[in-house]
């Protein structure tokens, strides 16, 4: 399935330089690999997105991303679980929430200790793209606890599938209760590069896909053996997921 927001946010761009000599390129694309801009294309014209024109996209599509997915999980859950106090935000650090409560104590005392600074560092002050909390769940901190954190990536790139995978791996290990559910939401056309987040021992539960029914067509009419082959993995693993099931699983979960 195709996330609501998705054609408000895939087409295609004006390109003075790109692999193929395209005036236009799909605004997810990298310009530099050939099947990044077939498999692309591909997907814009599953989309019905027309070809050919500049689309009325945003320039700089993460922040509209992160908007997007904010706004439609905090309209959708609580029609799919009205019982539930959902608390949808965006850039919360996680020490607002219960598991992750006694990190305002760690930080308060490196921030007082120069020495502990250089030690331990900062970097488990994490601010997820996009959190989703419980307000109505009785917890010992008094805070709500972190449902699920979602990292949106429009596009991935070698960086930043680190920076997911060391985000990630902090909140299993400071955490202290249940663990929130820690996924990636992304747009990114290349399945070799969906292979490099979605690969893993688990730090990441899942890579949600906001085309995932047109990349899948895409791939198939388009892309070369390693690329068909890459996708095969991820989706025979359900480490890629189509973006519909992501409300469906907060939901239920």
């Amino acid at each position: 399935m195709t996330a609501p927001f998705a054609r408000e946010l895939l087409g295609w761009k004006p390109s003075s330089k790109n692999k193929l000599g395209w005036p236009l390129v799909p605004n997810f694309a990298d310009v530099d690999n050939a099947e990044s801009l077939r498999i692309g294309a591909g997907v814009l014209a599953e989309l019905g997105i027309p070809a050919g024109v500049a689309s009325p996209v945003p320039p700089d599509t993460g922040g509209p991303l992160e908007q997007a997915v904010h706004d439609h999980l905090g309209t959708v859950l609580p029609h799919l679980q009205p019982d539930r106090w959902w608390v949808v935000a965006r850039g919360a650090v996680i020490t607002q929430f219960d598991q992750y409560a006694h990190l305002s104590e760690v930080d308060r005392l490196v921030r007082a200790n120069p020495e502990l600074r250089i030690t331990v560092g900062t970097d488990y002050l994490i601010r997820p793209d996009v959190t989703v909390a419980l307000r109505n769940v009785g917890t010992a901190s008094g805070l709500p606890p972190l449902h699920a954190a979602l990292s949106c990536k429009w596009t991935i790139r070698s960086d930043r599938v680190q920076n997911i995978r060391h985000e990630c791996l902090q909140m299993i290990r400071h955490r202290r209760g249940r663990q929130p559910h820690l996924v990636t939401v992304t747009a990114e056309p290349l399945p070799s590069r969906l292979a490099s987040i979605a690969r893993g021992t688990g730090e990441v539960d899942g890579v949600y896909h906001v085309a995932y029914d047109a990349l899948a067509a895409s791939v198939a009419a388009h892309a070369n053996q390693d690329q068909a082959d890459a996708w095969r993995e991820v989706v025979g693993q359900r480490r890629v997921l189509s973006y519909e099931q992501l409300t469906s699983t907060l939901a239920a979960w």
